[in-house]
């Protein structure tokens, strides 16, 4: 535990110091193999980096990234909240809906919860503003719903996180599906809730459209229902890898992109560039996880870990309680794919001797970087609606706490009930 010890408290100051956290994980990789075992650092280091670039399943990261970025650049956003808008203005709650639904749409082909939030947002706060929505209840809609786009797939740090811990990207992404589903509807429950207590916050229904003239409006929402059907039916019904399907994505982002006349050269070079600099910080984090994930081989730590939490005889919901907390206080400073790679390597080994299954922490991961996404001080989608708003960010943060609640709750669901999350991949490619 002295080895423990000493690597753990040199990560602590180094990520104080502001360091990157791929530089970071390296360094402390280093100290551990050069230290506390008898194998040289230089090799290990050279061989993990090349694992880990070497991979195809890797592959699909970029991909995805790439066609999240183009679509973020399209009409899309516009399109989808007038496909949306004429069939929810009728709920309580009327257009707040399209926020929990148009973010779930897009974090379907997006796969950053940031670009999710950012996109659906562009939209929806001027309208919702101009027609006089509660602010308070758009910015925390917006700030929860924005969160689905690294749950529900095709995600960008479920792709992280199958690499890390080594599972099935595609059994990732259709164990997302219903949690992601769980939280659309406890979000829109909310919101009906919500309105039905306070009618008044509510403005009277805008939209006046006949049946056929709501249909006609649904056309709008064609090329991205069509496709997120294309990308999943081709990994679901093994006809694509998820590389393959990612490749498809990109290609059917760049045909939506056009025939939505946004495709343009400078569109196409931005989306480009956006996608090379996220791919080259994830791959790098990445590496840098597979060294410390090496290390913490070599000097026995995650089987030391293991072996102290069997003895510890804690239940498998204590164990999960406390990992929530540390996860929640993690949140409060580092970003989501920093602390799936810094995490993996040291809970799954513990995680997996309670007896979970390590596609259901997979899906229990993503949603605690989903609080993380609107925690302050660094919670991504605060920032971003700080940016879109001009409203203070912890004016936004307590606009969000209902929404908080409520993951916290699907938190609570998929703990007792953990079939929410490892049932539809059994269903869909056996055990």
């Amino acid at each position: 535990m002295i080895a423990a010890s000493i690597l753990v408290l040199l990560l602590v100051v180094l990520i104080a110091g502001g360091i990157w956290i791929s530089f970071t994980l390296g360094i402390v990789a280093w100290v551990g193999i050069a230290f506390f075992s008898s194998t040289k650092p230089e090799f290990n280091l050279f061989t993990s980096y090349w694992n880990t670039y070497s991979s195809m399943t890797l592959a699909s990261l970029p991909m995805f990234i790439w066609m999240g970025e183009i679509l973020y650049r399209t009409r899309l956003a516009e399109q989808m909240f007038a496909g949306l808008a004429p069939w929810l203005d009728k709920l309580p709650g009327r257009l707040l809906h399209v926020n929990v639904l148009g973010c779930g749409i897009f974090g379907a082909v997006s796969g950053s919860s940031a670009a999710t939030c950012a996109t659906i947002s562009k939209i929806a706060l001027p309208e919702l503003q101009k027609r006089g929505y509660d602010a308070k209840m758009s910015l925390g809609s917006l700030c929860g719903a924005g969160t689905l786009g690294i749950l529900i797939p095709p995600s960008i740090a479920m792709i992280v996180y199958a690499v890390a811990a080594d599972v099935s990207i595609i059994r990732m992404f259709l164990a997302g599906i219903l949690p992601g589903l769980l939280l659309l509807v406890l979000f829109s429950g909310y919101i009906i809730v919500h309105s039905l207590l306070n009618p008044g916050a509510t403005p009277k229904q805008t939209i006046k459209m006949n049946f056929r003239q709501r249909v006609r409006s649904s056309r709008e929402l064609i090329p991205v229902v069509s496709l997120i059907a294309f990308v999943f039916f081709s990994m679901m019904g093994g006809l694509a890898t998820a590389t393959e399907a990612a490749a498809f994505g990109v290609l059917g982002a760049l045909l939506i992109a056009w025939w939505g006349k946004s495709l343009s050269w400078e569109t196409f070079k931005a989306s480009l560039s956006g996608s090379l600099r996220m791919s080259c910080m994830i791959m790098f984090i990445l590496g840098a996880s597979s060294f410390l994930t090496v290390a913490m081989g070599f000097t026995g730590i995650p089987a030391s870990l293991a072996t102290w939490v069997v003895a510890l005889d804690l239940s498998p919901y204590m164990l999960i309680a406390i990992l929530t907390l540390i996860y929640l206080l993690m949140g409060c400073a580092l970003d989501g794919v920093s602390m799936i790679v810094l995490t993996t390597s040291v809970v799954l080994p513990m995680v997996q001797a309670a007896g979970f299954d390590p596609i259901w922490f997979g899906v229990y991961i993503i949603i605690m970087i989903e609080l993380a996404q609107v925690s302050p001080p660094v919670g991504f989608n605060l920032f971003v609606l700080q940016n879109m708003s001009g409203q203070p960010i912890m004016a936004i943060a307590k606009a969000a706490i209902p929404f908080f609640l409520l993951m916290v709750l699907a938190t609570m669901i998929i703990v007792v009930f953990p079939g929410v999350a490892t049932w539809f991949p059994q269903f869909v490619m056996g055990r």
